[in-house]
């Protein structure tokens, strides 16, 4: 009896295991869940511990062995997700950013959703001039130590504490003023509503970074705001697409694209390649969700969709959560008192201390650093340490897009430092092949008949018996006689058959040499000639074309060119 219950014991407990979630302030959510345990469980029990009725704004993020970040998807089993030995880590997040966050039923998810853009601040996703990054800033020292006070905060007193990725002591100087003289009196609730509605004015808002490169290989970030699509290159914002032009996003392998239609019926591609399938696929999901949650009215029109064609393994997937409209109409009918908001409770942060908490660290003297001005036109070099942004292993010299310091989870977020390479990208290039489903081609099956070539009714005579075995006899001597004869007439038809073969394959590959040759010629007339006919502008502007410009036309023209000046060079010296 006591084997058995101990047995059944060990059976219950391979069937658990341990999820540890990390909240936006960093104080972990430890608990027991199935294996077979869905991801809407888990949300619900962490939405339950933190009393939050707004829920659909947030979601968790893991990061998978090979180090790539994804949101758990609530609808399928959280064990098959992780890919992973439990103990399980994540991190409860901002999946979808309120478009207006005073429209917020209750202050716990107002207070929520400060804590993640303030953490956005810290790690240089949220980009500001100066002037915005001092209130915004002052903001923060008003709603974690309130009014200023001369006994409590000597001179000096922002300092000690790292809003951004970078500080100047201009901008600390600042940012004390601002909150000594503009904000007493503001309760913490007050001062983290101002600051939610000076931080959604900023054209970085929302913005979730993803790095890719365009199709001339420059740098570039993809991001998806509650208003739309946007794309930040170089020094400032290259396009900003609203949720209602955008038509179709796609992705095959390492390439994504945007199709768009914007006034007066302009229709624009725009086409980026991501470091790894893997990171492209995250990407597609992620706008894919992002466009359903902001652009639809109910959440039945949401859709299954779809990315392939005939040359690429598609991949499906479908939103399962509510659309934006929804979510405030039935934020509105909440009628509870307003749940206790902890603040002073705060664990402090392993990534983006909260300011009660010490002092920042540098390695530089105060005296010898220089001002830094964190501006939309200063670059995207200060997105750095993002936990908010997708991964990107170093694989090779010439696909590595970032690299980083220190070991990458989710939890921890300051552990790298993500800096954009300069070295050459081939979207070629590919480390891991895309995690896509499957879909298997049916083959044509053939019949072969093994053993006698003799037909049933050859059968049947020899199992006859003996009574008509001289009918048999006299039968299979007629049908030699048959084959004998045809034999001879064989080598005749032999050759005729093999020279119609012969032209019949000739005529073919001529055919296919010409083809072939036409198609050079059209090519050659795509790329490299000016010719501005309408139908050759439309092929150059499709996606396939550009990547099948850049990823085999260029290097196969180079490899000729090279070797053809070889052959120059040899035939020369001799």
């Amino acid at each position: 009896m006591l084997s058995r219950l101990m047995s059944s014991s060990i059976r219950s407990l391979d069937r658990e295991c341990n999820c540890t979630v990390r909240l936006l302030d960093d104080s972990e959510y430890t608990c027991t869940i199935q294996r077979d345990a869905k991801g809407q469980y888990l949300f619900d029990l962490i939405c339950h511990h933190l009393n939050l009725l707004e829920k659909d704004y947030f979601g968790i993020r893991y990061v998978d062995p090979d180090k790539q970040r994804h949101w758990l998807e609530f609808t399928k089993s959280i064990a098959k997700q992780m890919k992973s030995q439990p103990p399980f880590t994540m991190c409860l997040r901002v999946k979808f950013y309120p478009p207006d966050p005073a429209a917020l039923k209750e202050e716990i998810t107002r207070y929520l959703v400060f804590l993640q853009v303030k953490r956005d601040l810290y790690h240089g996703r949220l980009l500001c001039k100066t002037s915005d990054a001092a209130l915004l800033a002052a903001y923060i020292l008003q709603a974690e130590i309130g009014d200023y006070d001369p006994g409590k905060h000597p001179e000096g007193y922002s300092s000690k504490f790292q809003f951004f990725p970078k500080h100047s002591e201009k901008l600390e100087r600042r940012i004390a003023e601002i909150h000594k003289t503009e904000l007493i009196g503001q309760t913490p609730e007050t001062s983290e509503l101002n600051f939610l509605q000076k931080a959604q004015m900023l054209e970085t808002y929302g913005v979730d970074p993803h790095p890719c490169k365009d199709v001339s290989g420059n740098p570039a970030f993809l991001a998806f705001t509650p208003f739309g699509f946007t794309v930040l290159q170089g020094n400032r914002r290259v396009h900003f697409l609203k949720w209602e032009e955008v038509t179709k996003l796609k992705f095959e392998a390492k390439t994504f694209h945007i199709y768009a239609n914007q006034k007066e019926d302009k229709k624009i591609i725009l086409t980026y390649f991501a470091p790894t399938p893997e990171a492209c696929k995250h990407l597609w999901k992620c706008g894919v969700e992002n466009q359903a949650f902001y652009k639809l009215e109910k959440s039945s029109q949401v859709r299954t969709v779809s990315s392939s064609n005939l040359f690429f393994k598609g991949s499906r997937f479908r939103y399962s959560g509510k659309v934006a409209k929804e979510v405030m109409e039935q934020s509105a009918k909440i009628k509870r008192d307003p749940p206790e908001i902890h603040r002073a409770g705060m664990v402090p942060s392993r990534s983006c201390p909260s300011i009660t908490h010490g002092p920042r660290l540098t390695s530089v003297p105060r005296t010898r650093r220089r001002a830094v001005h964190i501006s939309i036109m200063e670059g995207l070099e200060s997105l750095r340490d993002s936990a908010h942004s997708t991964p990107v292993r170093s694989v090779s010299h010439g696909d590595s897009f970032m690299s980083s310091r220190g070991h990458m989870m989710d939890g921890s977020e300051a552990s790298t430092s993500a800096v954009i390479s300069d070295e050459a990208y081939s979207p070629s290039d590919s480390v891991l092949p895309t995690p896509v489903a499957e879909h298997g081609m049916e083959m044509p099956l053939a019949r072969h008949l093994n053993g006698s070539p003799c037909s049933i009714d050859e059968e049947k005579e020899s199992e006859a018996g003996t009574s008509k075995e001289g009918q048999a006899a006299e039968f299979r001597l007629g049908r030699r006689a048959l084959r004998m004869v045809r034999s001879r007439q064989s080598p005749q038809s032999d050759v005729e058959d093999l020279n119609k073969f012969v032209l019949s394959v000739l005529r073919l590959f001529l055919v296919t040499i010409g083809l072939l040759f036409a198609l050079l010629l059209l090519l050659i007339m795509l790329t490299e000639s000016d010719l501005d006919i309408a139908f050759l502008r439309d092929i150059r502007k499709t996606p396939e074309f550009q990547q099948f410009h850049f990823e085999y036309f260029c290097p196969l023209r180079r490899w000729f060119a090279c070797k053809l000046r070889w052959m120059g060079g040899f035939l020369i010296s001799k």
